[in-house]
């Protein structure tokens, strides 16, 4: 058999994954050629030391519901890394005061007025109790702004109190600028299917209270799987950022910064929507013209270590509502979460929103000062952390806007077939999607360059 060879453009997750694809589908005899630039790989996957101990300073946590992070680590057979939540659950910071996290909701989207009752104004609880009197115009297919539809069937309380914590949490975005199919997409189908008022369609998609934790994490933080992937995937990692792709033969040529050429049957594209669309441009049009509709938001992560003996609340953390006086937007109290024993308390702060600069141009010295000005204004407690480190992650948290599937499905059918990308833009932003999304794009170029296939080389 006639030895392949593919490049793996992004040294995040999704082209680690990739590459650990490739050589499982490919075999030993694969060229696979990783380019990164950074120090190290893992891209928003990054777990440093604090206070002597792992810690993991971008993505934390998956969502267990998803198959593809389990299934992952029990392949590389990384399951007894695997830990769950110790049960403590989150609170939102409104109106200066902490609540409860609404229960029985689709991210904040209430199933009844009892959800949110004593998050927002009885106007508002009145509003939501005869919601399902009112008539719904719904279009099957539509995907409004998660902040048009709640805005309008439950006010705009509801989505600044309970809805902007839960996507600003994840996405670093709020209701405004993530779709409804993305936010919530259960709802939407359930609206496809007839419910007759966001009521219904909420009730319809709440998922089963099984009672089992929502999120896991790896004890020893993300570098565990980093480290494995690696390890298997045996990849040449050239630490160099790809300025320019272009055909090449029956293949591919790549160009790094360096002036380098490189050249292989087949591509992986494993990196954020700016960069894609620099890279294809001549390439290919139709994706170009995607990629270039899909904007981003940057964050910054302070990660603190404090006296074990701080009297925080029972609780996960806080998620903060939308127009308070509060610079981070989340709390996690990582050790409260995760169950971390020792001499210390481990948590993180969450700054940065879309639209908004904060993440480029404060200094961590300004960041570190408002991590403890609001641990004072969320709790009352005057904080002296033991040490403290600040990530910025620029551009690194793409928005799933109104027609995003659609968007996404017209950039993969403009890709030419030995061509595939993967990315936390394209199937969901957290770590499962994008190990969904590499297997897809190792599927894809594989198929496309077996022997047989008559497509190779388009």
């Amino acid at each position: 058999m006639t030895q392949r060879s593919y490049c793996v453009v992004g040294g995040g997750i999704s082209g680690l994954t990739a590459a650990y694809r490739l050589r499982m589908a490919a075999g030993d005899d694969a060229d696979i050629t990783l380019f990164d630039p950074g120090d190290r790989l893992g891209g928003i996957l990054r777990t440093e030391q604090l206070g002597g101990r792992p810690m993991d300073l971008g993505a934390e946590a998956f969502v267990l519901r998803r198959p593809e992070m389990p299934a992952l680590l029990a392949e590389l057979g990384l399951s007894d890394c695997q830990i769950g939540t110790t049960g403590a659950r989150p609170l939102i910071y409104s109106q200066r005061q902490l609540h409860p996290l609404p229960v029985g909701t689709v991210v904040g989207i209430p199933s009844s007025a009892a959800s949110v009752a004593g998050l927002v104004d009885h106007a508002t609880v009145a509003r939501i109790d005869a919601e399902p009197g009112r008539p719904l115009d719904w279009q099957p297919g539509s995907d409004p702004a998660a902040a048009e539809l709640v805005g309008d069937r439950f006010g705009e309380q509801t989505v600044a109190r309970s809805v902007d914590p839960l996507l600003s949490g994840v996405y670093a975005g709020s209701a405004a600028t993530i779709g409804l199919r993305a936010a919530a997409p259960s709802v939407a189908a359930a609206l496809d299917r007839g419910a007759t008022s966001l009521t219904e369609a909420v009730r319809q998609g709440l998922p089963p209270a099984t009672g089992a934790p929502v999120f896991g994490a790896l004890a020893g933080g993300y570098q565990v799987l980093l480290d494995e992937l690696v390890a298997r995937a045996r990849p040449r990692w050239v630490r160099a950022a790809v300025d320019r792709l272009e055909r090449g033969g029956q293949g591919w040529t790549l160009r790094d910064d360096t002036g380098t050429a490189w050249t292989a049957d087949a591509v992986i594209l494993a990196i954020p929507a700016p960069r894609l669309a620099r890279l294809i441009d001549g390439v290919a049009p139709q994706t170009l013209a995607a990629a270039r509709r899909i904007t981003s938001a940057s964050a910054v992560v302070v990660a603190l270590a404090v006296p074990a003996d701080t009297a925080f609340p029972e609780c996960s953390g806080v998620l903060a509502a939308s127009g308070e006086q509060l610079r981070a937007k989340a709390i996690t109290l990582s050790s409260r979460k995760w169950g971390i024993p020792g001499d210390l308390q481990f948590l993180r702060m969450s700054f940065g929103r879309f639209g908004d600069q904060l993440a480029a141009t404060a200094s961590d010295e300004e960041l570190r000062a408002w991590a403890v000005d609001d641990l004072f204004t969320v709790f009352g407690l005057a904080v002296e952390p033991v040490e403290a480190r600040v990530q910025r992650w620029i551009e690194a948290m793409p928005q799933y806007g109104p027609g995003h599937a659609e968007v996404v499905a017209r950039l993969r059918a403009g890709l030419p077939e030995t061509l595939a990308v993967a990315g936390s833009y394209l199937d969901g932003i957290g770590v499962p999607a994008c190990i969904g999304a590499a297997g897809k794009a190792v599927e894809r170029v594989i198929r496309a360059t077996e022997p047989s296939n008559p497509e190779v080389a388009r």
